[in-house]
């Protein structure tokens, strides 16, 4: 183990240690794994959404560290009518019709209800590991001075639902790779020990997986990264929108609402999220004055290469 493995590795034990939630948010990926083996001593209870109607990855990576670790492990299994609702709700909480967030968020909005069931106040998440040790698989494609760049614009700009979720439901989110500390630590890290490779395959996080991999077994310290609308098996929705809306009444729809509008809905999944927004709140206002995206007329972003609002990427 170098130096720098060693740094990020105290650094984390010391910050997780540190967080008081005796729940975890848990999919069996690298970065939750990681969190749920520092705290596996203090008593912790972990979470896995999966949805019976989709398949998912992380039902059997969860249960794989979950019985590694030792770890209380709850498997939230929710059918349509429950994933439909959770749509529901979070599109009023985080107000858009993005329809990449709305997938991914919908799993934080079913494991944070959950939770408020149990009247829990705080869990522990692994969201900001991507951002901060160049996780995402778009990422390892760079070269070295690009992926400063992109690291440096992420930090800039980075969000998490999760967040935003769990404030209107009461809960408190414990984030420790979005820790300053973390972050600054992150910075100082040759490009070579957040992205390298093993056998030929370029991989992410490599200080994470360096530091923890003698405490995790091979296929999750080794498992590439799977968003978390994979993992949970939500991007199954994307299909079942493209069988049950027809071809005719998507064009009749998208139509209309780009003429009343002015609102371009460029997916059958994004026109149920849209009608769903609509429900609750009014259009995007145009504002001559600032960065607008050309597809919802919503402000954008600065540094953000797509729309929060409607999801248009690139733009």
């Amino acid at each position: 183990m170098n130096i720098s493995e060693k740094n990020v590795r105290m650094l984390l034990e010391e910050i997780t240690s540190q967080c008081d939630a005796n729940w975890i948010a848990f999919s069996g990926g690298l970065d939750s794994s990681i969190l749920g083996q520092i705290k596996k001593e203090q008593g912790l209870n972990a979470i896995t959404i999966i949805t019976k109607d989709f398949l998912g990855t992380d039902l059997e990576y969860s249960q794989i560290m979950g019985k590694h670790i030792g770890v209380n492990l709850e498997l939230r299994y929710v059918n349509i009518n429950e994933i439909l609702n959770a749509v529901k709700g979070t599109i009023k909480i985080l107000k858009n019709f993005n329809d990449i967030e709305i997938r991914n968020s919908i799993v934080s909005y079913l494991y944070l209800n959950t939770l408020k069931e149990k009247n829990v106040k705080k869990v522990i998440t692994g969201d900001g590991a991507d951002e901060i040790f160049a996780g995402y698989n778009f990422l390892i494609k760079k070269n070295h001075a690009e992926l400063r760049t992109e690291l440096r614009r992420m930090k800039e700009i980075m969000h998490f639902t999760s967040q935003k979720i769990a404030s209107e439901l009461g809960i408190s989110v414990q984030m420790p790779y979005i820790n300053e500390n973390v972050i600054k630590l992150a910075e100082t890290l040759p490009i070579e020990h957040l992205v390298n490779q093993k056998n030929g395959v370029k991989f992410g996080k490599w200080v994470l997986r360096k530091a923890f991999e003698n405490d995790l077994p091979p296929n999750v310290i080794w498992r590439e990264k799977t968003p978390m609308q994979d993992g949970s098996g939500t991007t199954g929705l994307t299909k079942m929108f493209d069988s049950v809306i027809t071809d005719d009444v998507y064009q009749e729809k998208t139509k209309k609402i780009k003429s009343k509008d002015g609102v371009t809905i460029r997916t059958k999944e994004s026109l149920h999220y849209y009608e769903l927004y609509r429900e609750n709140f009014k259009v995007p206002e145009y504002d001559g004055n600032k960065n607008i995206c050309p597809d919802c007329n919503a402000e954008l972003i600065t540094n953000s290469k797509f729309c929060r609002m409607c999801g248009k990427f690139p733009l």
